[in-house]
């Protein structure tokens, strides 16, 4: 089944798995789901990722990450940026999740990074989610 939104198919797997309790997810692979998931590993939300060949489909197959009490480590997984509604920041505009306990995930022209990332570049892009 092709999607209109992958990123947010991404992120509804991943919402899915965590309700479910799952040890890990796999999602259909792309360069800029490889560098979401990275971005997710850095900031410890994620234990692991790797690509995991399904036959003839390339798959990131994401590692989900508890605490010791079986709570999942990611709470809540937003999608700001749509299809039909992108959602374009500069480096002054990028807004603080939670007070700094979150991240926001942007495209810049310097690559994908955290919202911390690019407001100490001084760069701005596309938001596409909030994770926390």
């Amino acid at each position: 089944m092709a999607t209109s939104d992958p990123i947010a198919d991404m992120l509804t797997r991943v919402r899915n798995a965590i309700g479910a309790r799952h040890a890990k997810v796999d999602v259909p692979a792309s360069k800029l789901k490889m560098e979401i998931a990275r971005i997710l590993k850095e900031e410890g939300y994620i234990m692991n990722f790797k690509m995991a060949d399904e036959g003839a489909r390339k798959m990131v197959r994401i590692y989900l990450k508890y605490t010791p009490a079986n709570e999942p480590v990611i709470s809540k997984l937003v999608r700001l940026s749509k299809p039909g509604c992108r959602v374009y920041v500069n480096s002054k505009e990028i807004p603080r999740v939670l007070g700094g306990l979150g991240i926001n995930i942007l495209t810049t022209p310097h690559g994908v990074m955290t919202g911390a990332a690019a407001r100490k570049q001084g760069v701005g892009g596309e938001l596409l989610c909030q994770v926390y």
